[in-house]
């Protein structure tokens, strides 16, 4: 017969927050696993190394919140979001990264992420993040938002732009955009112009720093 001090601790136990960690660097995880393990609300069930380990410690132990690197070997975050809310459209996961362009951002977004926060976060913001997505809400930063914001409501660059945009972000002169994309210096001109207003800034440096910050290019 079950004593009614171990029903208790059960009760308790499956009253927790179960969370599954990916991410491939083991200093981050275990730093994750002893902050979260000692909540009295929360527990540990899983650690993942790569996108594609998470996804069979998920169908293992279906932890109510995923905390998943944005980018992992095998499979990164995106990609083990995209697989699992194919599974499951109520899974819970929150993006935890470096990154914060708008373009991982939305990225992040579109694949199901519940949440999106970057590694700096405080502690706190961390724990409170778990718990709100938890509960069925979304969470992310204010400056996230923001930085969203600005990234979906700039004018989207066209193709050739964008082809011109990642040779200026390696240094190339008109002249040397001009003669890779076989087009004449004053299209390439027309094309920075049109470039500089949709980023809305007024040099070439800017325009590879503002480019770099959404997502648009990697430097």
């Amino acid at each position: 017969m079950i004593s009614s001090s171990r029903r208790g601790r059960a009760t308790i136990a499956a009253q927790k927050i179960r969370v599954l960690i990916a991410d491939d660097h083991v200093t981050v995880r275990e730093g994750l696993a002893a902050i979260i393990g000692r909540q009295p609300d929360m527990a540990i069930v899983g650690q993942a190394a790569t996108g594609r380990e998470a996804l069979g410690l998920w169908h293992e132990h279906r932890p109510d919140v995923a905390l998943f690197d944005l980018r992992m070997p095998v499979l990164d975050g995106i990609g083990a979001i995209q697989e699992i809310r194919d599974q499951d459209s109520l899974a819970r996961v929150i993006i935890l990264t470096t990154f914060d362009t708008a373009h991982d951002i939305e990225r992040a977004i579109k694949a199901g992420a519940r949440g999106y926060l970057l590694k700096d976060a405080p502690r706190k913001e961390l724990l409170d993040a778990i718990r709100k997505v938890h509960a069925g809400e979304v969470s992310l930063a204010p400056a996230l938002v923001a930085r969203l914001a600005a990234g979906m409501t700039s004018d989207a660059l066209t193709g050739r732009e964008g082809e011109i945009l990642n040779l200026l972000s390696f240094g190339r002169s008109n002249k040397e955009i001009a003669a890779t994309l076989e087009i004449g210096e004053t299209t390439v001109k027309s094309h920075l112009r049109s470039i500089f207003a949709k980023l809305g800034v007024i040099s070439r440096t800017e325009a590879i720093a503002v480019a770099s910050q959404r997502g648009l290019v990697q430097l």
